[in-house]
């Protein structure tokens, strides 16, 4: 989605009258920096030993806010030296920094509004009567290090929500507790998908309910690249350093990877899998003929990320990507990836997803390779685009060290929106000066490949995380871990619910039979509640006489119960299979 550059204007010309609020209620705080954010805004402040700022005090600041607002006060504008802007904020000890890392002669400015000056570039609204005092609210608290360095001090974060209209903040407020309701964490444990360990932070442990969802879409995965092409293969979880100083990675990513080391040579546990897919192409000589080569790996990848960063399942250290690498010539860029393109909408398409955006990422600082290289990756890559019919928006300098990306952005039920499937053309890994890969042209000399990475889902536990989060738990059929409850109306028709479940397992129809003494009622409202299934049968002597089944359907309102023969039912289960997409 497009940036609104005015209401960030108004955004950030808020954090500057919050920060003003908090200077008058707490005399002696200091003040560091406070960019508008998605939503909203936030500022990093360090109050004295005295003060004990908590969510509590966010009424008080929000009322002296809104006097200021209402007082009408210009944001002013002013260049100074750097001179005098230290002299300006000589109890500032965080602004005395950045002024004194600016580079000699660059323009310094301030605004002020109202008794409050700050060191900013801007720009800001021309008032503070711009600023709707009704639609802004501050949210939370949390710890910040002073430019994202562990070892300066911890600032108070105080982050706040900022819209244009009163309306469009109470609608996000009602987003965010959908959200909530929503949220993966709070769903894992009510569904017994999966728990997350403390003492083992960043990994999953995997439940039989959250993994039978997991290995369905695995499954599902495993067939989609299969028919477009793919083989897949898997290489091993820990490899040499020189295997990743020969790749880059030692001396591009070595601060998110564990490392180990044995009989006096280090090793690194995979933080992804390129390399090893690099290996197996170089494993004997290969042909353009071969190319392209598309090599498949559901490849378990450890990366050493801050604690802090970590994330439900949605951010981990130990995950797996529905990864690939293709393996090819530099004229099937175009067409390879306008493949990829196609088979990505598929899949996307199947688990419910049809909004996408497609972001360019061009060179970063940190990279590998020359120039013209980059060059070349760049146009393949945009040709491609071309080929496939995409439109995207450039991202500068968010490429990976090795090459330019297109990232894929998908919208859930609640607008938000989620980076998922990549794919990234490289020049680098192939290369003499890297790995050396090779295969015979048409001219019998030898070549370097040009390899492509690309994944659909990326983590296949953050992906089941947004699943998680986009259908409340309440999966569609071709995905829940349990797609039907088989539940007698008392204990006498407990083997008539017997057969029945064995038909439907049978069937591979992922089917279970409540037999314990609870009764029915509650039976059903706990399988509902815990299991969200898609289909509850209730069976009674006039279901086991007529061979039928009383179908209970998740969502009643739409759909009433009904009776059908268990045959048709196993079939209609079957077509919703067969069928993907979100309904039951």
């Amino acid at each position: 989605m497009a940036v609104d550059e005015k209401l960030q204007t108004v955004r950030h010309s808020c954090a500057h009258v919050m920060a003003e609020a908090i200077l008058k209620l707490y005399p002696g705080t200091k003040i560091a920096i406070g960019p508008a954010i998605d939503n909203g805004f936030y500022y990093d402040f360090e109050f004295t030993k005295d003060t004990k700022f908590t969510e509590t005090d966010f009424p008080a600041v929000e009322k002296e806010m809104r006097r200021i607002i209402a007082g009408n006060f210009d944001f002013v504008r002013k260049e100074v030296s750097k001179e005098e802007a230290l002299k300006i904020f000589a109890d500032q000890p965080y602004k005395v920094e950045l002024i004194n890392d600016l580079p000699d002669g660059e323009t310094i400015t301030t605004y002020q509004q109202d008794t409050y000056i700050d060191l900013c570039r801007g720009p800001h609204v021309a008032n503070t009567k711009e600023i709707n005092g009704q639609a802004f609210k501050l949210d939370k608290i949390a710890g910040a290090y002073w430019r994202g360095d562990s070892n300066r001090t911890m600032l108070t974060r105080v982050y706040a929500l900022c819209f244009a209209k009163p309306n469009d903040l109470k609608d996000y407020l009602t987003m965010l507790a959908e959200a909530e309701k929503r949220d993966h964490r709070k769903l894992g444990v009510e569904m017994d998908l999966f728990h997350l360990d403390p003492e083992d932070p960043g990994q999953i442990f995997w439940h039989p309910n959250g993994w039978t969802t997991y290995t369905v879409i695995q499954d599902y995965m495993r067939k989609m690249v299969r028919r477009d092409g793919y083989l897949e293969v898997n290489t091993p979880a820990i490899m040499p350093r020189s295997l990743w100083e020969r790749s880059g990675h030692w001396g591009h990513y070595q601060a998110n990877m564990f490392i180990t080391e044995s009989e006096k040579r280090m090793f690194a546990i995979k933080p992804m899998n390129c390399p090893g897919a690099l290996e197996i192409f170089k494993s004997k000589q290969r042909s353009y003929k071969d190319l392209p080569l598309r090599l498949a790996e559901f490849g378990h990848d450890v990366r050493n990320e801050p604690s802090g960063t970590l994330h439900g399942i949605m951010r981990v250290r130990g995950f797996v990507q529905d990864d690939a690498h293709i393996i090819c010539t530099e004229e099937q860029v175009a067409s390879e990836v306008a493949k990829f393109c196609k088979l990505l909408k598929k899949v996307y398409h199947d688990f419910g997803f049809d909004d996408l955006v497609v972001k360019f990422s061009t060179m970063p600082e940190d990279h590998v390779g020359d120039l013209a290289t980059w060059e070349r990756a760049e146009k393949a890559l945009s040709d491609a685009c071309h080929e496939a019919g995409l439109e995207y928006e450039i991202q500068p300098g968010e490429g990976a060290f090795y090459g330019p990306k297109l990232e894929f952005k998908l919208y859930d039920c609640l607008g938000r929106e989620w980076q998922c499937g990549t794919i990234q053309a490289d020049f680098q890994l192939p290369s003499a000066e890297r790995l050396d890969a090779t295969y015979i042209g048409a001219d019998n000399q030898k070549h370097h490949p040009v390899m492509l990475h690309r994944a659909i889902l990326g983590s296949m536990e953050r992906f089941i995380g947004i699943l998680i989060e986009n259908f409340a738990g309440a999966f569609p059929t071709w995905l829940a871990f349990e797609q039907v409850a088989v539940v007698p109306v008392s204990s006498e028709f407990d083997d008539y619910a017997r057969q029945v479940n064995d038909a439907l397992l049978a069937a591979d129809i992922r089917s279970n039979a409540y037999l314990d003494d609870e009764n029915m009622k509650a039976k059903i409202k706990n399988i509902s509640q815990e299991h969200k299934t898609p289909y509850i049968l209730v069976v009674g002597q006039k279901e086991k006489d007529e061979g039928s089944v009383c179908v209970r359907y998740r969502f009643s309102s739409k759909k009433p119960q009904e009776t059908m023969k268990l045959e048709d039912f196993v079939k209609y289960v079957e077509q919703k299979n067969e069928e993907k997409g979100t309904g039951i």
